[in-house]
């Protein structure tokens, strides 16, 4: 079997674009990906069980969000449950790069781990929220699931357009526009929408205040996002219709 040294290396050829990547998606949780991978290679895994395991440090995290009351303890267990589950997310898209297992199955599971993330996490919050803070009005309820209406408006409309501008090339001409330079501009203004960034929000658990406000600020920041998001996303897939 091959060494841990070589497949580390095999693994940094086998990276995605860094094109619209953040700098935390592309200088922390793709490296710490990248020994996980290797480590489920030298295991034996295959990229659906390492995204299994990915659902299991996460979901065991919320869970932990909506039952335990807050703590910097607790904080700190679901900031590294969070933080693992996301760097094992990204695991499972090398390993497949790198051994050619990957296929429809594997992206579809892997798309499903990550809607059932994304509605958890701020369910858990609403519940601890209702269970265990001493809220100053009820309107701060609405929080996460306004929240929540934001993440998956962002990701069902970022999964259309992926989807339709795939298809849109498909029946287009053959070839197309070549990538762009990555902009390290880019990578800097998109740090607050990247979901490793939003979980270190959870390690101020400890202090109820802190928390809310961290997590209302981070909600507002997102809804900005999704505008932009969508604008930008809207005149993408205008562009390409068929003249």
């Amino acid at each position: 079997m091959e060494s841990t040294v070589t497949v580390l290396r095999e693994l940094r050829g086998a990276q995605k674009s860094a094109k619209g990547v953040s700098l935390y998606s592309r200088y922390v949780n793709r490296p710490a990906g990248r020994i996980f991978a290797a480590a489920a290679f030298r295991l034996g895994m295959t990229p659906n069980q390492v995204t299994l395991v990915s659902a299991a440090f996460t979901f065991a995290a919320l869970i932990a969000v909506a039952l335990v009351r807050p703590g910097w303890g607790p904080a700190v267990l679901v900031y590294l449950g969070l933080a693992v589950g996301f760097a094992l997310d990204s695991a499972d898209g090398q390993l497949a790069r790198l051994t050619g297992r990957g296929g429809p199955d594997g992206e579809w599971l892997d798309h499903v781990v990550d809607c059932a993330k994304m509605i958890l996490v701020h369910t858990a919050v609403l519940i601890s929220f209702h269970r265990f803070f001493d809220l100053t009005a009820d309107g701060w309820l609405l929080v996460p699931l306004g929240f929540l209406f934001v993440a998956v408006l962002t990701f069902c409309a970022g999964l259309l357009r992926e989807q339709l501008g795939k298809a849109a090339a498909r029946s287009g001409p053959a070839g197309g526009a070549a990538p762009g330079p990555v902009s390290r501009l880019r990578a800097v203004a998109l740090l607050p929408a990247d979901y490793g960034v939003f979980c270190l929000v959870f390690l101020l658990l400890g202090d109820e205040t802190a928390f809310r406000i961290g997590y209302a600020v981070l909600a507002a920041v997102h809804a900005l996002f999704l505008v932009a998001f969508l604008a930008k996303w809207f005149r993408e897939l205008k562009a390409l219709r068929a003249p």
